[in-house]
């Protein structure tokens, strides 16, 4: 999901209200604690960015090129919602809840609606009981997000989560009191799998509590996002598995050691740069289900490509598909080609659109929002240990 925000408040009716349910949880024994051990960067020990891509160029990291069988490789399945979505079935307490969750790289934090939530979108989805698991404990901590879809409200509480085999007990997660937009939402929730965000009430992500309490044997994850709503997309945690893409993994450093977001080249089409001429930023967003950009840019894309806007979208025949040109996003001196038959979606009632957006929030710099329509086209790995994002053609 793409523009997240936070604000942390010490007291709010939300939390008076939930206190008044969760009193009885307070004298209870807490679950079991898991201590934290800081793990030191490659980044953090090298003393600069310059200095991280000589040696990651003489040294390059090499994931073991592994499977599930025999192995502490997780993989988990996620479903494919229309090529707009791709989520997947988490459980939380005891005895455990199971929640459809959307798996976020754009954001950091799990959360889902609260049985005590009382907003349209919450009753139409599952939600947590907390009085029925038996390691629930709740905190004093509120916060709200705002994604581009819409805004949550709610507290922070602890419990058991589960996703697939990973098991990560007394983890801290949200729990939605209010929310606000979310139309046509077609999940319970979401798991961010960001960078922590520095905030005293933000919940600790569950990926930094299972790498921190070492449920995983690397700490890594990667997507493999299929295509044409057909089944087989997974996420896949502590390794990759080769079959899932071509030729090499090409590596990506960072911006910043703090979320996704790596430097693209240019943008270019027909061998002519049509957008990020000196270079721009573009966060790798599994959250998100377009190519989202400055709009001013956008619009010129659009007319390249001849759409015409029309509720919100800029549609184009079908047929087009057959004669525009790919667009290139070149990344580290490697070009990565969106062809138009990924960049055209045809909508339920037979109209083609075009998958390009402008973000909603202007940034000083010229910054991009890489969605699901590039990332199903390549598979990717997404390295903490490193701080980096390897990209290789999906199979």
């Amino acid at each position: 999901m793409i523009i997240k925000y936070s604000y942390v408040s010490s007291s709010t009716k939300i939390f008076l209200l939930i206190k008044m349910h969760l009193l009885c949880f307070l004298c209870q024994t807490l679950g079991e604690r898991i201590p934290l051990r800081r793990v030191k960067t490659m980044r953090k020990t090298l003393s600069g960015k310059n200095m991280l891509n000589d040696v990651l160029k003489e040294h390059p990291y090499r994931l073991p090129q592994i499977s599930f069988r025999g192995s502490n490789l997780i993989i988990h399945p996620l479903r494919n919602i229309r090529d707009t979505f791709y989520v997947g079935n988490i459980t939380i307490g005891t005895p455990p809840q199971e929640f459809q969750v959307l798996f976020d790289t754009g954001s950091s934090v799990l959360w889902v609606p609260s049985v005590l939530c009382n907003s349209s979108t919450c009753s139409i989805h599952v939600r947590f009981r907390h009085l029925q698991s038996s390691t629930f404990r709740t905190t004093n901590k509120t916060f709200w997000i705002t994604y581009g879809a819409g805004t949550m409200k709610g507290v922070v509480a602890h419990d058991t989560v589960r996703i697939g085999d990973l098991v990560s007990i007394d983890q801290p997660f949200g729990l939605s009191m209010a929310e606000y937009g979310f139309h046509g939402r077609r999940f319970d929730g979401v798991l961010g799998l960001n960078y922590p965000r520095q905030s005293c009430c933000r919940p600790t992500p569950i990926f930094d509590k299972l790498k921190n309490q070492g449920a995983i044997s690397e700490p890594v994850f990667a997507f493999y996002l299929s295509k044409d709503e057909q089944e087989g997309s997974v996420v896949m945690f502590g390794g990759v598995d080769h079959r899932y893409y071509k030729g090499e993994l090409n590596w990506v450093p960072l911006v910043k050691a703090d979320d996704w977001t790596i430097q693209v080249d240019r943008i270019s089409m027909r061998r002519e740069v049509i957008a990020c001429s000196d270079g721009c930023d573009a966060l790798l967003d599994t959250g998100a289900s377009f190519i989202h950009g400055p709009g001013r840019l956008i619009d010129d894309i659009q007319k390249l490509i001849g759409s015409e806007p029309r509720d919100f979208k800029h549609y184009i025949s079908c047929s087009a598909v057959n004669t525009l040109p790919s667009i290139i996003f070149t990344i580290n001196g490697i070009n990565y080609p969106v062809p138009a038959q990924a960049y055209i979606l045809k909508g339920s009632t037979g109209h083609c659109y075009t998958a390009f957006r402008a973000k909603r929030v202007r940034t000083s710099t010229e910054s991009w929002v890489l969605g699901d329509v590039f990332l199903r086209l390549y598979f990717s790995v997404f390295d903490r240990g490193n701080d980096r994002i390897g990209l290789a053609p999906a199979m």
